[in-house]
């Protein structure tokens, strides 16, 4: 397979077809990331009214900890980098500890964040 070596010149139809069929199998991914997450924030809404019912912090810096080691390790496992992983976890986790505060104000209970 050969393509013009301009950038702007055709394509051969096989590498186009075979572009094609990887940004399609990407945009399904995508997809399957996107729901996945919807459903992890919805566990996690669940958790965030739980804890502010019992006026438990909205973080929990030994299960964040525990969790970013277990991604990491699932991550080398599969060829994923593992600080990529991490980074990826923690901006989750930011966002769930945001929305549980939101939840604990919404409740009045003055749960106040913890430091991070």
């Amino acid at each position: 397979m050969t393509t013009s070596n301009t950038g702007t010149g055709t394509v051969d139809p096989a590498v186009r077809e075979e572009l094609g069929r990887l940004r399609d199998s990407i945009d399904n991914i995508d997809a399957a990331v996107v729901h996945m997450l919807a459903e992890r924030f919805k566990c996690t809404q669940q958790v965030g009214h739980l804890k502010a019912r019992h006026q438990l912090p909205p973080a929990d810096p030994a299960r964040e900890a525990k969790q970013i080691a277990r991604l990491r390790a699932l991550a080398e496992s599969a060829k994923l980098d593992p600080a990529f992983a991490e980074k990826f976890l923690n901006f989750i986790i930011a966002e769930v500890i945001h929305h549980h505060e939101r939840i604990a104000e919404s409740n009045g209970n003055g749960t106040a964040p913890a430091p991070h």
